[in-house]
C-alpha cells in the first residue's frame, strides 16, 4: 500500500477490523490476519470484547467508523454475531472456513494468514 493510501484510509472516521481470536487454529488465523491488515494500514484492529461488553467508548467509535470488517474463523461466526447483537449492521465479513480452511486442520501459517488478509483487504476497498 502506498504511503498516500495509508494516510487516506485513516483520515476522518476510522476503518475498524474485528476478529475472532478463538482457541482453534482458524481463530488464530483470523486474529493474525486482522493484525496483518492493521500493521499494513488497511484499518485499525479493534476490541471485539468491548463490543460484546457494550463499552461505551468502543461502541461510539465503532458506530462512527467509515468501514468495519469482521473476520471469523469458523461457521459459528462469533465476530459477526457479536456485531449483530450490538445492533451494528453495516460491515463487511470474511469467514476463514469459506476460504477452504477447516477448523482443526489448518495451521496458522504465513500463507494462510496472508490469504485471509488479502480477502479482508478486498472487502475494505
Amino acid at each position: 500500500m502506498a504511503a498516500n493510501e495509508k494516510a487516506n484510509c485513516c483520515a476522518g472516521a476510522p476503518t475498524l477490523i474485528f476478529a475472532c481470536s478463538g482457541a482453534a487454529d482458524v481463530g488464530a488465523i483470523a486474529d493474525q490476519a486482522a493484525r496483518k491488515l492493521s500493521k499494513e494500514g488497511a484499518g485499525k484492529m479493534f476490541c471485539l470484547a468491548g463490543i460484546g461488553g457494550r463499552v461505551s467508548g468502543i461502541m461510539k467509535t465503532t458506530e462512527s467508523a467509515s468501514k468495519v470488517l469482521a473476520i471469523d474463523g469458523c461457521p459459528l461466526n462469533c465476530a459477526k454475531n457479536t456485531l449483530d447483537q450490538a445492533g451494528l449492521k453495516s460491515y463487511e465479513h470474511v469467514q476463514v472456513a469459506d476460504l477452504g480452511m477447516e477448523k482443526g486442520k489448518t495451521p496458522p501459517t504465513p500463507e494462510n494468514i496472508a490469504k485471509v488478509a488479502a480477502q479482508g483487504a478486498e472487502k475494505l476497498k
